[in-house]
């Protein structure tokens, strides 16, 4: 049983995604060559400053176009979503066959849709999820970066591209070593998520109540609300893992802020120019762009690295790195969603009352 028509997705997200800036066949061999150098060189800044180790052999990013990334992220929804398309699968009351197509297909559209409008915004992304490799030599996880989405960003900035191309290295390979170095945390994030998935209420009853409901977040959101479709065909079993996971996410993406904004002083000269525009961008948009990014809950990712760099940054001066780094030590570990807005409550639960850090 196929819920989601991924081809259907892929030719309906690349056909929709815009293309990206125009470029000689030069300038796109020196970015694609400088962002793989960068990405080497920023992971061992990363390490050096994270004190986060590990085996894993450094590796360069892999650098996509638009439609490369929307390729790597159907791959990447098809691993997440196998254990709820097997349980529906096995399930006694199928629908249709027909019912079933029609549906896929439909889905597969609205997804396609989806990636094509993040496909043109994305710079870069740690790829937790990619399908098995069957001579169990290949990294489980990888490190994309979307040339055409970086060099756009730099020239609508008018920042110096060799600096910020460093300065989002640095961010992205934050997540790298958070993954690679602390060896639970991605089967950690994929149980989370698969628990998540099969909370899910799937009688049809159910399903119709969650489409409502997402009809009127949609006409609310378009009103000025600040309501999300996650938010509206969630179940109630599901609030709960979806709060888990709200938080360990804001954590790495805060901890991604806070080490890409430490390092970058040292060696991204511009760094102060590029953080102030890259705010300002970040706020910025049509009143349709913004819409469209509080409904997929792009909004509650930007307000993920605020307050999960607020977090890390809190802790970090009062017990230092290694005080900090005892949050990756187990999931008992890890902060929780009121302990993210509280970092001393996280500080007395994990480390007690410790001195200031010389």
């Amino acid at each position: 049983m196929q819920v989601i028509d991924w081809d259907l997705a892929v030719t309906t997200g690349t056909r929709l995604v815009r293309p990206g800036p125009q470029v000689s066949r030069e300038e796109a061999r020196q970015a694609v060559t400088e962002l793989r150098t960068l990405s080497r060189e920023a992971e061992g800044h990363v390490r050096s400053f994270t004190k986060i180790h590990t085996e894993t052999a450094p590796q360069a990013a892999t650098i996509v176009d638009r439609p490369g990334w929307i390729k790597a992220n159907v791959e990447g929804f098809r691993v997440v979503l196998e254990p709820l398309t097997q349980r529906m699968s096995s399930g006694a009351n199928q629908p249709p066959a027909i019912v079933t197509a029609v549906g896929s297909r439909i889905t597969g559209v609205e997804v396609g849709a989806v990636l094509a409008f993040l496909a043109s915004r994305v710079l870069g992304q740690y790829e937790l999820f990619l399908p098995p490799d069957p001579t169990g030599q290949e990294p489980a996880g990888r490190l994309t970066l979307v040339a055409p989405n970086i060099v756009h960003a730099e020239r609508e900035m008018g920042v110096d591209p060799h600096d910020f191309r460093l300065w989002v290295c640095l961010h992205e390979e934050t997540h790298r070593v958070q993954f690679t170095g602390v060896t639970w945390l991605r089967e950690y994030v994929r149980s989370q998520m698969t628990e998540f998935l099969l909370a899910s209420d799937l009688d049809l009853p159910t399903l119709l109540e969650r489409l409502r409901n997402a009809a009127d977040t949609v006409a609310d959101v378009v009103r000025g609300g600040e309501g999300n479709l996650i938010d509206a065909i969630q179940s109630p079993g599901q609030k709960e893992i979806l709060d888990r996971l709200t938080a360990v996410m804001t954590l790495v993406e805060g901890h991604g802020d806070y080490v890409m904004d430490a390092v970058g002083p040292s060696v991204v000269p511009s760094v102060a120019d590029i953080r102030a525009k890259f705010a300002q961008r970040r706020e910025g948009g049509s009143r349709l762009d913004r819409t469209v990014r509080r409904l997929l809950g792009i909004e509650l990712k930007m307000k993920q690295y605020a307050e999960g760099s607020a977090f890390v940054r809190k802790v970090v001066d009062r017990v230092g790195m290694d005080g900090f780094n005892r949050i990756w030590t187990s999931p008992e570990t890890l902060p929780t969603t009121p302990e993210i807005g509280d970092p001393d409550a996280w500080i007395n639960r994990v480390i007690g009352t410790p001195a200031l850090p010389a």
